[in-house]
């Protein structure tokens, strides 16, 4: 019991982000057979390093695995870790979709926010930040973060899809069965239409843990094509920041921040 709270303790101080912490869904394996389990962490952190934190239901709107048979909701409880820990539910790509709960942070500062924007490709926002009238020091963001992660059951035949997540990327190619000799392919969907020109972050993580990152853009049509190598673990990333429509710092978030991310490993 002692442990299960302090393991509760650490993810509600995990949820709490520094303003350019990735979210992401970690399994233990990307490929299981039949009848095997499909078992994954909750991860934050940057650069693909981060602890893995329990499961809390009241930061969890949406867990569920979707797969060639049909969707299976994951019901959780209160303290597991690893979040998911299931029987694999059929065979074919099980694609793992989680979507957080409505969470803010403080900025302490304009250079803190302003590390943020500029790391996610928002840095406009600054300027449009002092045209709003807004304070430069303790003002609040809202965020929301919607996570996919690929897992190769058996066969591993299957196609990603659109799941109906306010921000997601969607794996046009199977990475598990389909040739990637030309490169992964991703797009990226906001509001239900392709996200053209917007910024992608690969993280690529070696067997020996070295990571390296990335950027690109999207095409016109939302589309990212990126090169991939066998045996590497791949993160990839893509964040929305709005404003709010308030005006007063007092009252509550003046912006608001929408994460994608997908995870995936290419066999060897």
């Amino acid at each position: 019991m002692f442990m299960r709270l302090a393991s509760l303790a650490m993810c509600l101080s995990a949820a709490l982000p520094a303003a350019a912490h990735e979210f992401w869904i970690s399994p233990d394996a990307y490929a299981v057979p039949v009848g095997g389990t499909l078992s994954a962490e909750f991860r934050v952190g940057q650069e693909f390093k981060g602890a893995g934190y329990v499961f809390v239901p009241g930061r969890s709107e949406r867990f569920e695995v979707v797969t060639p048979e049909g969707v299976v909701e994951v019901t959780p409880r209160v303290g597991d870790r690893p979040a998911l820990n299931i029987p694999a539910p059929a065979e074919g790509l099980n694609v793992v979709v989680h979507q957080t709960g409505e969470l803010s942070l403080t900025y302490k500062d304009m250079a803190q926010f302003r590390r943020f924007i500029e790391h996610k490709d928002w840095a406009a926002l600054e300027t449009v930040h002092r045209e709003r009238g807004l304070p430069e020091e303790r003002f609040k963001e809202a965020y929301r973060r919607y996570a996919k992660s690929l897992i190769a059951v058996g066969n591993a035949d299957g196609a990603d899809r659109a799941m109906g997540l306010e921000i997601e990327i969607v794996a046009v190619k199977n990475p598990y069965v389909d040739d990637l000799s030309g490169g992964m392919v991703v797009d990226v969907i906001y509001d239900g239409a392709a996200r053209a020109d917007a910024q992608v972050e690969i993280l690529d993580k070696a067997p020996d843990g070295t990571v390296e990152v990335s950027q690109i853009r999207t095409d016109a049509t939302g589309r990212a094509v990126f090169p991939v190598t066998p045996g590497h673990e791949y993160l990839v990333d893509s964040v929305v920041v709005r404003a709010e429509p308030n005006e007063d710092a007092e009252a509550g978030p003046v912006w608001r921040s929408l994460w994608a991310s997908l995870t995936f490993r290419v066999p060897e």
